[in-house]
């Protein structure tokens, strides 16, 4: 079954927004993205790294066969420009990220929501880091910070939400866990 509010935004979330949407979210639900997976495969150059030691954040690398379970976050029409607005100088700040559209199916009654505003990584972009290690991963987490904090927050921050959420993550949970051990060492 697929649904849409007549003139309603639909924004998928996995990561940052899942804490800080910055924008009017008249609902939220627990939704799947398929043939993504969340995934600390993105330089931060601005946000939570600088040039000189960049940082990482998350972004959805394509997978066959994957998911990625986050929020969607429906936006009233009279809210959709402003919002989308925001969201292109929040997530657009590079060319690293690509506006898509995908379809996302909701928990609990299996609707699906098409045309859903979700942010994917470009993996030709020289910010991808998809190659990455856990161990890797948690490295940099561990050591860098940008214009909008330290990385760890970011990582401790949307680990604290999925959990709140009842969603999984396991590499999450494993970077926190490491990234925790590595600040007190």
């Amino acid at each position: 079954m697929t649904t849409e509010m007549d003139g309603d935004l639909w924004v998928f979330g996995y990561g940052s927004l899942l804490w800080n949407p910055g924008f009017p979210v008249a609902e939220a639900q627990v939704a799947r993205l398929h043939h993504w997976h969340r995934s600390f495969c993105m330089s931060s150059i601005h946000h939570r790294g600088t040039v000189e030691n960049p940082g990482l954040v998350l972004a959805l690398d394509a997978a066959e066969g994957a998911h990625c379970d986050g929020l969607a976050f429906r936006v009233e029409a009279r809210y959709a420009a402003q919002t989308i607005d925001y969201l292109r100088d929040r997530e657009l700040i590079s060319s690293a990220y690509v506006e898509t559209r995908q379809e996302v199916e909701l928990h609990g009654d299996r609707t699906r929501l098409a045309d859903v505003l979700t942010y994917v990584i470009d993996a030709a972009h020289d910010q991808y880091r998809g190659s990455l290690s856990l161990e890797d991963q948690a490295q940099i987490i561990a050591g860098a910070t940008g214009g909008r904090g330290p990385n760890d927050e970011y990582l401790f921050n949307t680990a604290a939400h999925l959990r709140e959420l009842g969603l999984a993550d396991a590499d999450l949970d494993w970077l926190v866990e490491r990234v925790q051990a590595l600040k007190t060492a």
